[in-house]
């Protein structure tokens, strides 16, 4: 059943960059949006940006004052996970930890009981597989990974994630909102980083190896792989953009569920992290961001 025509209010836990923009063109798709994130300060960050992004897009003629303020009027956040009682859906966007995520999960169950709402995951390498078992058996069927690229409002993909558990029903309701939004949705399996980062990652890594073993300077290397493999960003400055944190996150879980070591992050990606440098949204990575 592919049906999304009663699907009214989508709850998105996490007002960060990727929930904040999630929770965007879900407004803009036409539905009421719930966010919700305890973390002081969040809540106005989001909305702030979510003012800012509609004010460029209206000056750039992709939507009307009216579609605008109307988008945004759908969205309100909230401090109190009880109070998305009653959604329809739920996106999950918080830190990529299966711990954290897997108790966010019981919660939601609980706070959603009826089995037709989706529990949707945004992550980007933890198993659908394993966030579902957290779950009573009744309830895994509906969780489903709904991977979503940054920044959400720009990047046309969805990759869409089914676990084994995951109902075939779930996953078509998925594809279907994911054009909604405006999105383009692929379908993978539930394997160690999906398809994105599954061969994504690798390339990030080898781009480090390149670096410490002297073979280029961060600038070469990116701008023979924008100019010679067409890559609008190097793989660098992307590891920079996506957290050379979360890269090595990544690459754990690779390695792990892969049971190969061939996929390790570099020794010196390591090191940039130990050294608290995360890239852009600590102000410096490979590259410095004076302005963060």
């Amino acid at each position: 059943m592919t049906d999304i025509s009663n699907l009214k209010t989508i709850a998105v836990i996490g007002a960060g960059q990727m929930g904040g923009g999630i929770a965007q063109v879900a407004a803009q798709a036409g539905y009421t949006v719930k966010v919700y994130d305890a973390f002081p300060g969040a809540a106005d960050k989001c909305r702030a940006l979510h003012r800012k992004l509609m004010d460029r897009a209206v000056e750039k003629g992709k939507a009307t004052r009216a579609d605008a303020d109307a988008a945004l009027a759908r969205i309100s956040f909230t401090a109190d996970l009880e109070s998305l009682k009653g959604s329809d859906w739920a996106i999950e966007a918080v830190v990529e930890d299966f711990a954290v995520k897997a108790d966010l999960f019981r919660k939601l169950a609980a706070i959603l009981p009826d089995t037709n709402a989706v529990l949707a995951t945004n992550t980007s390498s933890i198993s659908i597989t394993q966030i579902a078992a957290a779950l009573p058996k009744d309830h895994q069927p509906r969780v489903v990974g709904m991977h979503f690229f940054n920044p959400v409002p720009v990047m046309a993909l969805v990759e869409v994630i089914k676990g084994l558990q995951t109902d075939d029903a779930v996953v078509a309701r998925t594809v279907a909102l994911a054009e909604k939004m405006g999105k383009t949705p692929l379908n993978a399996n539930d394997r160690p980083g999906f398809v994105s980062n599954r061969v994504l990652m690798p390339l990030i890594n080898e781009a480090f190896y390149a670096l410490m073993e002297g073979v280029a300077e961060p600038e070469a290397i990116d701008g023979i792989m924008k100019l010679g493999c067409n890559f609008p960003m190097g793989p660098l400055r992307l590891a920079d953009f996506i957290g050379l944190d979360t890269c090595v996150h990544i690459m754990d879980v690779l390695a792990d569920g892969l049971n190969n070591d061939r996929y390790r992050a570099c020794p010196l990606l390591k090191q940039y992290v130990a050294a608290g440098r995360f890239g852009d949204k600590s102000g410096r990575g490979v590259y410095e961001y004076p302005a963060k």
